[in-house]
């Protein structure tokens, strides 16, 4: 009878076919290899072309190898933090790492943080990389362009002159609604601009000025996106039929932002709407509710505000 032969695990982590075998399953496992290993170009290039910031675990020689750092950023463009400074001042390197990732920007060499080009790439993959650009660059309407289309939060980044700009601003929130609260107090108030921003994201209504939110139409482009944005209609609106049915139709829990009348039939918002709309079956719609209520004080004030 033969007894297979054991190994402890310091000797696994010492053997180099294992820990090859290990780094191209997880990149990160480079952590645990031992010193040596860590030093095996081979081993480390395995460990990079599986996961990009397995990089931070090699020793230096290797994070200023060339070949190695841009199969790093290749695959993780923020690996690029983990390489020396000569590297980061490498053009090819540079835009290598921010195609992948464009927020990788933040690790590059002031120089290329000014580089258009470079710039430009970053902010196509991630609009929020603007925010690493030279501040020459985020004055650059067609970067801050660029930008807020791939992201409209990005729009927080751009120069105060292109938050005024109407064609980024309206960009940004046809983007990301919510991008409305960092547009000029001008733009914020533009009923287009407005109207824009709560039919991408309805609770983006909370960034606009208090005039539109009794804008009847804002209000309900707000809602029918997402019935919660009721909770910032102007009193009036959240007292109107349809501003409120409209709310409910899209998220029953918005019933937390109706008339209080309203609020004590939580939980009933479905037999409440056949109120309006009929049942089905020919029944009388006020069959359901206690005898109680039906003509009284309580269902008066809900037609009233329905």
């Amino acid at each position: 009878m033969s007894i297979a032969p054991t190994c402890d695990a310091a000797e696994l982590r010492g053997d180099r076919e294992v820990v090859l075998a290990a780094v191209k399953q997880e990149g990160l496992a480079l952590e645990h290899a031992p010193g040596e290993l860590r030093r095996d170009r081979e081993v480390v290039l395995a460990a990079v072309k599986q996961e990009g910031l397995a990089l931070q675990y090699a020793p230096y020689e290797l994070r200023r190898d060339r070949e190695v750092v841009m199969e790093a950023v290749k695959l993780n463009g923020l690996a690029l933090q983990c390489t020396p400074y000569e590297l980061r001042r490498d053009r090819e390197v540079v835009l290598a790492a921010v195609k992948q990732e464009g927020c990788a920007l933040e690790y590059a060499s002031d120089e290329l943080r000014r580089d258009r080009e470079v710039a430009l790439a970053a902010v196509k993959q991630h609009g929020c990389a603007l925010q690493y650009a030279s501040d020459e660059l985020r004055r650059d309407r067609e970067m801050a362009l660029a930008a807020v289309k791939q992201h409209g939060f990005a729009l927080q980044y751009a120069s105060g002159e292109l938050r005024r700009d109407r064609e980024v601003a309206l960009a940004a929130v046809k983007n990301y609604g919510p991008a409305l609260q960092y547009a000029s107090g001008e733009l914020r108030g533009d009923r287009e601009v407005a109207l824009a921003a709560v039919k991408q994201d309805g609770p983006a209504l909370q960034y606009v000025p208090v005039e539109l939110r009794r804008d009847r139409e804002v209000a309900l482009a707000s809602v029918k996106q997402n019935g919660f944005a009721l909770k910032y209609a102007s009193g009036e609106l959240r007292r109107d039929r349809e501003v409120v049915l409209a709310a409910l139709e899209q998220n029953g829990r918005a019933i937390e932002w109706a008339p209080p009348l309203i609020r004590k039939l939580r939980g009933e918002w479905p037999r409440v709407r056949l109120l309006f709309v009929g049942h089905a079956d020919g029944r009388s719609p006020l069959s359901w509710l206690p005898a109680e209520l039906v003509g009284g004080p309580l269902m008066a004030a809900l037609l009233g505000v329905l």
